[in-house]
């Protein structure tokens, strides 16, 4: 007996499914940790963590003389930031990735809506980066000439191929 393929809530394949929404929702595990990321992440950017930052650094300093400068008394804030950074690259990175979904998921909508833009920008983020250079150029041919065309114009989205844009239209 075969078994059903799993149902992806990603048709572009932009999103890895243990990051999509519907995974997120169903495991408790990744709601906890989105729920956290998201905690520690605001508060990391608060007025009071720079403050409990500068006064942690104020102290350090102001113990040198009671410790004689030490190795210890420099290996405690070496060890110390290196933790905090360690552990923070993945909690920023989970909300970079959250919001970066978001953005995509916004421009895309804006994309879908608007009768001449090129469809074909919708999931251009998997793009290679040659090919964003190859669009990218052609967005400046068309700013450099500075005409402006009709509402009829194509986009220069339709004169760059993009590889696998046809199977993402075709979704």
């Amino acid at each position: 007996m075969q078994k059903p393929k799993p149902t992806s809530t990603d048709q572009l394949d932009t999103i890895p499914d243990t990051s999509s929404p519907a995974y997120a929702k169903a495991n408790p595990v990744m709601r906890a940790f989105d729920s956290f990321a998201s905690l520690v992440t605001r508060w990391a950017g608060s007025p009071f963590a720079f403050g409990f930052a500068v006064t942690s650094i104020v102290v350090w300093v102001a113990t040198g003389p009671i410790f004689h400068y030490s190795d210890g008394w420099q290996l405690v804030i070496n060890t110390g930031t290196t933790i905090i950074t360690f552990l923070m690259v993945f909690l920023i990175q989970q909300s970079q990735n959250k919001d970066s979904v978001a953005l995509h998921l916004k421009l895309n909508e804006l994309l879908a809506t608007h009768r001449t833009a090129s469809n074909q920008l919708i999931g251009i983020e998997d793009a290679s980066e040659e090919e964003l250079r190859r669009l990218a150029a052609a967005y400046l041919r068309l700013a450099s000439e500075g005409s402006t065309r009709g509402g009829a114009a194509r986009s220069p989205a339709c004169e760059v191929e993009v590889e696998g844009a046809s199977d993402k239209d075709a979704r």
